[in-house]
């Protein structure tokens, strides 16, 4: 019998999704856009956005549209000055906020529709729902501290400042219905000195910087992989922050699969389940720790003590009620009535058999660690049995 997992409540993927936007800036004309639409292309088996940061300009009377030559709209906290010698912020970054945070969330949102020939939001917008990928492409996407802590990584396309250039005069007079010398006047006294002060050095806090744009193949495929990786992490750690499971290698399914096999010798799981703890990335973080505790209990603390010299470790002893409390269940079971407790694991197994056992399981961890349990004991019981 197939186990089941917890009716979906208010904890569920789709009400607490965990995919944070991936930011892509450059210079304008540099190719970001191009960029994303590579990645989008790479990532087609995934539910992918594309939101530009121009849809959240502020729109501008008719008075100020007339005007639209004075503004500078590469210039993240002014237009420059209007015609009341006020100033005002470029972008509407408060509603961009909030509009991550709602998909963040795995809620429906909408966003604005920018028209670049008027300088006004139009129409009643786009509705975006939930999806698996969020991109947030625009000139100064890296430059507020705000919008920067909301992304998992951070894309910085750097190209040669006479392709865009380039680039900028055909768009706009092409998409956007300008003549050559208003583009000109407009790069001299607006773009080319706010890529200089504002742009490029947003630079520095990038993860990744593209050289050349959709042309370097290299540096897009391993952001891909990287989306793919994120994507590829447990289900259930999208639903509870204090959950982490340590990202799957071959050797660490190797060793999964030794110390799950039912002939390997207790010399052999004790060499591997140690190396497993020991490849722990938190294990370190314990010896500052104050307090932790661990599963399996004493045959963790060679392990730890092997990472931590000197470490204290106090012990309590749980009374345990059933099985199960690396299925699933027991997943849900423990982060919803301990939240900040921090669980780190290498493998989620995938349920209950109709005996509450775990499947596939590896037995008694500590009878085969300690060689405990006598004959009667069974070393690894089989999925469903």
């Amino acid at each position: 019998m197939d186990a089941k997992l917890p009716a979906k409540s208010k904890n569920s993927v789709e009400d607490q999704s965990s995919h944070q936007p991936n930011g892509v800036a450059g210079g304008t004309a540099s190719g970001k856009t191009t960029v994303c639409n590579v990645i989008i292309s790479r990532l087609r088996d995934q539910r992918v956005v594309l939101i530009n940061q121009d849809s959240f300009y502020h729109s501008l009377s008719d008075e100020q549209s007339a005007n639209a030559h004075d503004y500078n709209f590469d210039h993240p906290e002014t237009y420059t000055i209007l015609c009341d010698d006020s100033f005002s912020d470029s972008f509407n970054t408060e509603l961009l906020l909030s509009c991550m945070e709602t998909l963040k969330k795995g809620q429906p949102v909408n966003i604005p529709a920018y028209d670049y020939k008027i300088h006004k939001s139009t129409g009643s917008g786009r509705m975006v729902s939930q999806v698996d990928v969020i991109i947030l492409e625009g000139i100064l996407v890296l430059h507020d501290h705000r919008v920067r802590d909301l992304m998992n990584m951070k894309i910085f396309v750097d190209s040669d400042s006479d392709v865009r250039l380039g680039r900028r005069i055909k768009r706009d007079t092409v998409e956007r219905g300008r003549n050559i010398q208003y583009v000109l006047d407009q790069y001299d006294k607006h773009v080319k000195p706010s890529f200089e002060e504002f742009i490029l050095p947003s630079k520095k806090y990038a993860d990744v910087i593209i050289p050349r744009g959709s042309d370097n193949d290299v540096a897009i495929d391993l952001i891909v992989q990287h989306i793919r990786t994120k994507l590829g992490q447990h289900d259930l750690c999208k639903i509870y922050q204090n959950l982490f499971v340590i990202p799957s290698t071959f050797q660490i399914r190797g060793m999964h699969t030794l110390i799950r096999d039912v002939k390997t010798r207790k010399h052999d799981f004790v060499f591997y389940a140690d190396r497993l703890i020991r490849l722990d990335p938190s294990t370190q973080e314990w010896c500052s720790a104050k307090g932790c505790v661990e599963s399996r209990g004493e045959s963790m603390e060679n392990a730890l003590r092997a990472c931590c010299k000197g470490i204290k470790i106090g012990k309590v002893l749980i009374q345990r009620e059933g099985n199960g409390r690396q299925a699933p269940e027991g997943i849900h079971a423990v982060c919803r009535q301990y939240p900040r407790l921090k669980i780190v694991t290498s493998e989620i197994d995938s349920g209950l058999n109709e005996h509450s056992r775990v499947i596939p399981g590896m037995g008694e961890f500590g009878d085969r660690y300690f060689g405990t349990g006598g004959n009667g004991s069974m070393p690894f019981l089989p999925n469903n049995k």
